[in-house]
């Protein structure tokens, strides 16, 4: 099970951020929610923010995976070309049958604040 687990991960992982939202909508499940410090979200409201946060995303360096039975976390640092440059990031996912449920995102939003204010968003 847990090579399922790495499988769909990995592959919502790549899909997302090369900006496949097709690909990564058929990783979710019917009753995904998504998670951070500056959102919650239902899958719709969540792939829809994908292309415009993909727009400033520069790179990606993944630190560490971390796969279980129905569970999995990444850690990794998303490289930005806006103000605060790399986001430390830790991303934990809740798979059900084979896909994805529910993802959690840590990272500090300080930074994020005034960039939203600046565009109009907070």
């Amino acid at each position: 099970m847990t090579g399922t687990t790495r499988k769909t991960v990995q592959a919502y992982h790549r899909a997302r951020f090369a900006g496949d939202v097709a690909a990564a909508a058929a990783l979710l499940t019917d009753a995904f929610t998504f998670r951070s410090p500056l959102m919650s979200a239902d899958a719709d409201g969540h792939l829809a923010g994908l292309p415009g946060f993909l727009q400033v995303v520069t790179g990606v360096e993944m630190i560490s995976e971390l796969y279980g039975d129905s569970e999995a976390t990444l850690v990794y640092d998303v490289e930005t070309l806006l103000p605060m440059g790399i986001q430390h990031t830790a991303e934990h996912f809740r798979l059900r049958d084979g896909r994805i449920e529910a993802i959690t995102l840590f990272f500090d939003a300080t930074p994020w604040h005034s960039v939203l204010a600046a565009a109009g968003s907070a």
